[in-house]
């Protein structure tokens, strides 16, 4: 028994060491695979939160397309019809001739209008001077309608315009004489500046590409510009492939034929017409901040992971780990609750004007409407609309509707001081005012302060009979009885009193006088 001690307690030593290597073994392989298995999620994560942002980027600009082009072939559409309908004489193609000009002028987009006989001579143009000695029948458009009966717009490859020499994108039209043989050509040139300066606003990192074809693969705009490959081909390259294969709208990460970078793609086609946007951001740059991080983290599981080799104390291991895992738990519990009152916060904002948006109205107004049943007293509501808004956007685009809207927010954000007052954007050009604790004459005064205000921009509105931007008010209140109103109630009052304001010649407010309101 003497003999066999010393062998039972060395057997002990080495089951210790044993069970220490295995542990820092096992401890050292676990946090590898945890720190590849982050490193994997993270970007993951990078990449997917990438593809959202091309995706949105991708389907604005798509409606900026389609605004655009809808716009100049509504256009088109117009020249067509007078040119058909009135004879081609010299008086009437020197209106012409004027119209174009003043349509020019009214839309910096557009390079030029032209109009075009079966022969493909200059008849009628948006310049100065008419050019009687170019002739066009050699360009793709008007050897397209020569040669097609289709009614609808055309849009042709980019070329370089003959009257000024830059680069233009052509959107046609076929005219045709009485007895439907073709007539000529209407065409209108969009300067490709246009969509480069447009293009040039969104962050897409200094190697991302915003790409826009047409339907056969044509390539017309390319963010960054490279003339030695505007006009050219490319059916035959990635985006344009993946997109004949996944339908209208998608992602993916793919590498260019042009300049043979890999970026992650959202592209979109276009609902009436056939163009295709497609959005791109470099994987590298895109992940180049996930690599730093991945490697700083590496780095620092390294040092940690040599402290535990050294120090070779399992308790000491366990506590570090069980610390860092702690203050991690912490920070990402932190880094969530911050997140997720951000998120609910912005889901209740309007993104154009910044006020309150239709869902905080409605909680707003459940709320106060059972506030004021309790207490018994007064509530008030205003319905703003802007005036012929509609016809504002018409004329003058809709990024400046949206610049309108966004400076009568700025005095709405003004009219009240109290904090229990609630500004919100109902919906389109509609903005509504909750006030609590307010009668109708105390709500008429807010409103008329309102509407002098917006009166006092002087906002141009060419479609007015004021020739500003006005606003008409409807105003509505009561003392809300239990079971016998309803916040519907209010709404509906204040709705209709707008309705009569905008009968009785709008830019003005009226107080509603339905019996619902009258408490």
């Amino acid at each position: 028994m003497t003999v066999a001690l010393p062998f039972i307690r060395k057997s002990k030593r080495l089951s210790l060491q044993a069970t220490l290597t295995v542990f820092i073994v096992f401890v050292t392989v676990l946090l590898v695979c945890i720190l590849a298995l982050n490193a994997w999620h993270a970007r993951a994560e990078k990449i997917r939160e990438t593809e959202t942002a091309t995706s949105n980027m991708a389907k604005a600009l798509a409606q900026h397309a389609e605004d655009t082009v809808g716009g100049i072939d509504n256009l088109l559409v117009s020249m067509e019809e007078m040119l058909e309908r009135d004879s081609w004489n010299p008086l009437q193609l020197e209106r012409m001739n004027q119209f174009l000009r003043q349509r020019v002028t009214d839309l910096p987009l557009l390079h030029g209008l032209f109009v075009y006989d079966e022969h493909g001579q200059w008849v009628a143009n948006s310049q100065e001077t008419l050019r009687t000695d170019l002739n066009n029948a050699d360009r793709e458009y008007f050897i397209f309608h020569r040669t097609h009966t289709d009614s609808g717009p055309h849009l042709g490859p980019p070329i370089r315009s003959r009257s000024t020499g830059d680069w233009i994108i052509t959107v046609s039209r076929r005219l045709e004489h009485a007895d439907g043989n073709f007539a000529g050509v209407v065409l209108a040139t969009i300067n490709m500046q246009y969509f480069s300066a447009y293009y040039k606003d969104f962050d897409i990192g200094k190697a991302g590409a915003i790409v826009l074809t047409t339907d056969s693969g044509t390539l017309l705009v390319r963010r960054p510009f490279d003339e030695a490959v505007i006009g050219g081909d490319i059916s035959n390259g990635p985006v344009y492939q993946f997109y004949k294969r996944q339908g209208s709208s998608g992602t993916a990460i793919l590498t260019a034929n042009i300049d043979r970078t890999e970026r992650i793609y959202s592209y979109r086609h276009l609902d009436r017409y056939p163009l295709l946007i497609a959005v791109a951001q470099s994987t590298d740059e895109v992940l180049e901040s996930w690599r730093n991080s991945t490697m700083r983290f590496a780095f620092f599981s390294a040092m940690v992971l040599l402290l535990l080799w050294l120090l070779g104390a399992r308790l000491v291991h366990q506590i570090t780990v069980r610390e860092r895992a702690q203050s991690e738990l912490r920070t990402a519990r932190d880094d969530l609750e911050r997140s997720n009152g951000e998120l609910a916060a912005l889901a209740l904002l309007d993104s154009l004007t910044g006020l309150a948006n239709r869902r905080r109205f409605d909680a707003a107004l459940d709320d106060e409407f059972a506030r004021a049943m309790r207490n018994q007293t007064s509530l008030a509501l205003i319905m703003l609309d802007v005036d012929h808004f509609k016809k504002y956007n018409d004329r003058y685009g809709h990024p400046q509707g949206d610049e309108c809207l966004k400076e009568i927010s700025k005095i709405l954000k003004t009219a009240t001081a109290r904090t229990g007052d609630l500004v919100a954007r109902y919906g389109g050009e509609e903005f509504v005012i909750l006030l609590p604790g307010t009668d109708r004459a105390g709500a008429a005064a807010v409103a008329e302060r309102v509407r002098l205000a917006i009166q006092a921009l002087n906002m141009e509105h060419a479609e007015t009979p004021d020739g500003i931007v006005t606003a008409s008010l409807g105003i509505a209140a009561l003392i809300p009885q239990r079971q016998q109103n309803s916040p519907q109630q209010l709404v509906h009052a204040a709705d209709q009193a707008l309705y009569k304001a905008k009968e009785d010649g709008r830019n003005q407010s009226c107080i509603s006088t339905q019996a619902s309101a009258d408490n």
